[in-house]
């Protein structure tokens, strides 16, 4: 009689994955957690673009202005910064922002985030492959790794996961010359302030830039082809930073489309649709972003694009193949970096047989780094308007909260969203400052399903920013059950 053994000897899941950003990053990460042998595909440095031209430089970049007006509006809190002059009388104070030494930090910071995680993928065992990967079929990619396209790798994988992100996207009319008409990744080359920037686009990019350049001191305008400023965020909210825009000096085209844009050695001039002109020195095209994936074998391995070129994905970021997955924005999902992230660490998840945890979007948390910051989180009073939720919307202006009075914020609110009968929050607004931190007890309590009266009940320090959730939900206790 023969005995077999009863150890069976399964072969390691070969996972590849193409771009660095911080879907590819988590998910390579992830992989290699879960004991796969992980293959990462990247050209320009781990992190992506997101970590060495957008997310952490733009945010480095408003960071340094929140310190500029920190300091300007400091006089308003009693402190005063003067120079001693002649005979002893103080001289007026001026606040000089040396653009060359912030952008030199800024891109500084995000090699060295990046660094960092190329040594945290090694140190799990992940392969790092530079160079421009395609799909050669649905198991396997190819990566050009030398000079003029010669040398080659071949990665067979048993997963693929898809991380190439998005580029800004460029109009004919206005072609970036990366010295006077620049997109978000050319900025940081600028050595000193511009003189008058016409920032072109007035959704999240545009309204960010647009904040972050007034509060270093320089004119700004702010071309927005909508009525309002931040087209389908918070009307109330998209109404509070219109209000600090303008009262800061910038002008705000409303209703107003730029058709082109010319530049020359000494400035740019902006054609608007009516006949209009806008000259400035340098000009910002912020027009949104197209996905990275064109002429990378998505097609011809029978992965599922939509019109605009985004990879259609599921809730766990699975494509139309079964074998391939894609995160981030190059999906048609949410692009934001921590969606990108947490897609990652899902697709990995459900490719491995681990744990899954489908993606919802209304629980997604979103922030705008403009000042005041506007984060969200759950369903929107526009959602309620239309009937699409059944629920009460309660906010409280930020300027009762004691905190905000020590502070001098004047500007800002919080807003609850809550399903009637049962006073579930399923949703919530806050305009402040660093309401990028004080969203997560509203997004907890979305993702939990908490009731108002359950968040009334958590002791907030007093004095703080972070009571007025407190008060606003205790606001609604009547409200709900009546």
């Amino acid at each position: 009689m023969v005995f077999m053994s009863s150890t069976t000897f399964e072969r390691t899941q070969r996972v590849a994955v193409l771009g660095g950003g911080p879907g590819g990053y988590e998910a390579a990460l992830a992989a290699a957690q879960l004991g796969a042998e992980v293959t990462l595909v990247e050209r320009v440095g781990v992190g992506g673009s997101a970590v060495l031209t957008d997310v952490v430089p733009s945010k480095s970049l408003i960071a340094t202005a929140d310190a500029a007006v920190a300091i300007s509006e400091a006089s308003d809190l009693g402190v005063n910064f003067y120079a001693k002059g002649e005979n002893g009388k103080p001289l007026k104070p001026e606040i000089a922002i040396n653009l060359a030494a912030v952008n030199k930090r800024l891109v500084a910071l995000a090699g060295q985030q990046s660094e960092d995680m190329r040594a945290t993928l090694l140190e799990a065992g992940v392969r790092i492959l530079s160079g421009h990967g395609r799909l050669e079929g649905p198991t396997a990619i190819v990566v050009s790794t030398g000079q003029g396209g010669t040398d080659f790798d071949r990665i067979e994988a048993d997963t693929i996961i898809v991380a190439v992100g998005a580029s800004p996207r460029e109009l004919d009319s206005a072609k970036p010359d990366g010295k006077r008409i620049l997109t978000w990744t050319q900025l940081y080359d600028m050595k000193a302030l511009p003189e008058h920037l016409i920032v072109v686009g007035s959704g999240v990019t545009g309204a960010e830039f647009a904040s972050a350049y007034m509060n270093l001191g320089a004119k700004v305008t702010l071309v927005s082809s909508r009525e309002q400023v931040l087209p389908g965020e918070d009307k109330d909210a998209a109404s509070v930073l219109e209000k600090v825009f303008k009262r800061g000096g910038m002008q705000v085209l409303s209703k107003s489309r730029a058709d082109k844009v010319q530049a020359d050695k000494d400035g740019v001039v902006v054609t608007l649709s009516d006949g209009r002109t806008v000259e400035g020195s340098h000009c910002l095209m912020a027009v949104g972003s197209i996905p990275n994936t064109a002429g990378i074998g998505l097609e011809e391995a029978g992965v599922e694009l939509d019109e605009s070129g985004h990879v259609r994905v599921n809730k766990v970021a699975r494509t139309s193949v079964p074998n391939v997955y894609a995160v981030g924005d190059c999906t048609n999902f949410f692009p934001l970096a921590s969606v990108a992230s947490m897609q990652g660490r899902t697709a990995v998840f459900h490719a491995l047989g681990d744990i899954v945890i489908p993606l919802e979007l209304i629980k997604i948390t979103s922030n705008i780094f403009t000042a005041p910051e506007i984060a969200t989180v759950g369903y929107s009073e526009k959602d309620v308007e239309d009937g699409i939720a059944d629920g009460l919307v309660y906010k409280l202006p930020l300027a009762a909260n004691p905190r905000a009075k020590m502070m001098g914020i004047k500007d800002g609110f919080v807003k609850i969203i809550a399903r009637k009968g049962s006073g579930t929050v399923i949703g919530g607004v806050i305009v402040a400052p660093k309401a990028s931190e004080l969203i997560y007890p509203i997004a907890v309590a979305v993702e939990r399903r908490l009731t108002v009266d359950q968040v009334s009940r958590v002791f907030a320090a007093y004095p703080s920013l972070s009571s007025s959730i407190t008060d606003a939900s205790r606001a609604m206790h009547l409200g709900y059950i009546s």
